[in-house]
């Protein structure tokens, strides 16, 4: 059973803004996040406890899981370099 995946209105315009080949490369990270949020394409973020990472490339997909509701809450989506200063 697969989790439901929430992107946050932040992380979905940056999402949009996205060249079309990264977009197809995020959603399918996103499925796969949704499939297994724990799996070995994240990992936990030291200091921000329940937040977890992934990575697509130069940029990163932060989120929170939620298992009681079986739901991903995507915060942020950006560069690499970027997106851990908005936490």
């Amino acid at each position: 059973m697969s989790y439901q995946v929430r992107i946050a209105r932040q992380a979905e315009r940056y999402l949009q803004r996205l060249p079309r080949p990264i977009q197809e490369r995020m959603l399918r990270r996103l499925q796969q996040i949704a499939e297994d949020p724990y799996g070995p394409h994240t990992k936990p973020l030291e200091g921000l406890s329940g937040r977890r990472a992934a990575r697509v490339g130069g940029w990163r997909i932060i989120f929170a899981v939620d298992d009681e509701a079986r739901r991903v809450d995507v915060s942020d989506i950006g560069p690499r370099g970027d997106v851990y200063g908005h936490m």
